[in-house]
């Protein structure tokens, strides 16, 4: 395959990023930095990054260090392992691409990519996947120019579609089927009881009998969306005109018949399909997995919101999401360690940055990622997965698990730093925010500038390299500009209105009121 680099650079943000020959880990002056008075801030975020580097590993069959998961799971899942680095990236990039390398160099002759390579074995016994590994090895080869990725991942993820529609549509509904538990990751969920963990003997184009399997899933369904929107967007970087096509229209089919057949609109809910065409009806986060995959319409997002998502006897609890609403009467309670049965879980949680600005819940984002970060405070051990009501980490489970700790250090970012958003900066500025006490933060983008936050008593001056760029002070908002500081439009992302005043490169004053959940465009 031949890259037209030529087109590829010229849709990405990375014209200066290196061959990928001569990837490292980031020189210090490249790493993110995050400096704050507010001392149980600054040790729970500290204690995160020794965490994640604790689990920088290297397993069998791959020479490159990745992230591993952590905790008791000592190993990498194609679930969340890519997702997880891709999060890592601006501390470890080399470590983020060896997490994808990783599949796409154990893959099979016959497409099939390994569920997991673990310190014990490379795992191919279910399908085990949430985040698609397209979206994200897309996602981190545009960011960093890495034509050689883009390649590989290409390659890997079409193969892959192919084994998943030969083998996991048996049905020949055109939706991707469950086997057992762990094809979608629900240890100990409601959601597959009974039903054997893993397909048997290991071989995952079987399904156990009896068990009125294979089931039509919405969430390896949404997956698969994902997939194939990645898929299209990496043909068309690649100058593959018709594939970029024929993966649209695929990615297209495969959402109408999610929302055809396996979403129940007078439950506002997603279930999966039984092979005696009966609705599991278990209310659980399916729902945040196919949003994830941006499946439903804004109108149909509302209606999820309002009934489930949003709905504080639902999934809107104290500390959000749980893996089963809290009304439904599967919900597991005393909640177990590693339990898919009701606790709010630390890998929920940090996929919420997929979807919860896209469906212009912001300021709801803010509340999640406000709520997760005190519950780490409380308790800086990193485990898995935290009591929805009480905010308590499951004390069965091990520490040091990865996804606990970049949730602390990515909501962080999300709440008062920089965070990249494809050609896009988004800077959160929160001057009253707990997280901002004499904060400073620098994050080196994907174009090679230098991205700074600076907050005091009154507000916070942010600057990429030595230009201003604006200061705000008063209310809290977030400031969108494109990747070379040209300003866009503000974002309001706290539940009430915020009065600021936003100075220019000029010091010209604008006095300002900004809604939750609306955009204000700057014209300069």
């Amino acid at each position: 395959m031949t890259i037209d680099r030529r087109l590829f650079l010229a849709n990405t943000a990375a014209a200066l990023a290196l061959p990928a020959a001569t990837r490292a880990a980031p020189v210090a002056s490249d790493t993110p930095v995050f400096v704050t008075a507010n001392t149980r801030w600054q040790t729970a975020y500290d204690k995160a990054l020794a965490v994640l580097a604790g689990n920088v590993r290297v397993l069998p069959y791959v020479p490159d260090p990745v992230l591993i998961e952590g905790a008791q799971y000592q190993g990498i899942w194609q679930e969340c392992g890519p997702h997880e680095a891709l999060v890592y990236r601006h501390w470890r990039p080399d470590v983020a691409r060896a997490s994808h390398r990783t599949f796409f160099d154990l893959q099979r002759a016959d497409g099939q990519l390994p569920a997991n390579n673990k310190l014990t074995e490379t795992g191919f016994g279910q399908i085990q996947m949430v985040v698609p590994i397209a979206a994200t090895a897309w996602e981190l080869a545009r960011a960093t120019g890495d034509g050689e990725l883009l390649e590989a991942a290409y390659r890997a993820c079409s193969a892959w579609d192919g084994w998943l529609m030969r083998h996991r549509n048996t049905r020949g509904t055109g939706l991707i089927e469950g086997f057992c538990t762990y094809d979608t990751g629900h240890d100990n969920s409601p959601r597959w009881a009974g039903v054997p963990n893993q397909c048997p003997n290991k071989d995952a184009r079987r399904f156990p009998q009896g068990f009125a399997l294979p089931r039509l899933c919405p969430d390896l369904s949404a997956t698969v969306h994902g997939g194939r929107r990645a898929l299209a967007e990496m043909a068309r970087a690649l100058g593959r005109t018709a594939d970029a096509a024929r993966w649209d229209e695929q990615a297209e089919a495969i959402r109408r018949l999610i929302l055809d057949r396996l979403y129940v609109a007078e439950d506002a809910a997603f279930y999966d399909l039984d092979a005696d065409d009966r609705f599991v009806r278990v209310r659980g986060d399916i729902l945040t997995r196919v949003v994830g995959e941006h499946v439903v319409d804004q109108r149909t997002f509302d209606s999820l919101w309002q009934h489930q998502l949003g709905n504080s006897k639902a999934f809107w609890t104290p500390y959000p999401l749980p893996s089963i609403a809290l009304d439904d009467p599967t919900f597991v309670r005393p909640i177990p360690g590693n339990s898919w049965g009701g606790a709010a879980q630390a890998l929920t949680a940090l996929r919420t940055g997929r979807w919860m600005d896209h469906y212009r819940r912001s300021a709801e984002f803010g509340t999640l990622m406000n709520q997760w970060c005190e519950a780490i405070q409380r308790d800086p051990s990193f485990r898995q997965q935290i009591d929805p009501v009480t905010g308590a980490f499951t004390q069965a489970d091990s520490v040091g698990y990865s996804p606990s700790a970049l949730v602390m250090v990515d909501f962080t970012w999300r709440l008062v730093g920089v965070q990249p958003a494809g050609e896009e900066l988004h800077w959160n500025c929160r001057p009253q925010h707990p997280a901002a006490q004499g904060t400073r933060l620098e994050l080196k983008t994907d174009r090679g500038r230098l991205a700074t936050l600076s907050y005091d008593a009154r507000g916070v001056t942010l600057h990429l390299d030595a230009v201003r760029v604006a200061r705000i002070d008063g209310g809290s908002v977030r400031l969108v500009t494109d990747a070379n500081g040209k300003l866009l439009r503000l974002t309001g992302f706290e539940a009430l209105p915020q009065s600021l005043t936003l100075r220019l490169r000029d010091g010209r004053p604008q006095r300002l009121v900004v809604a939750a959940n609306t955009d204000v465009p700057l014209q300069v």
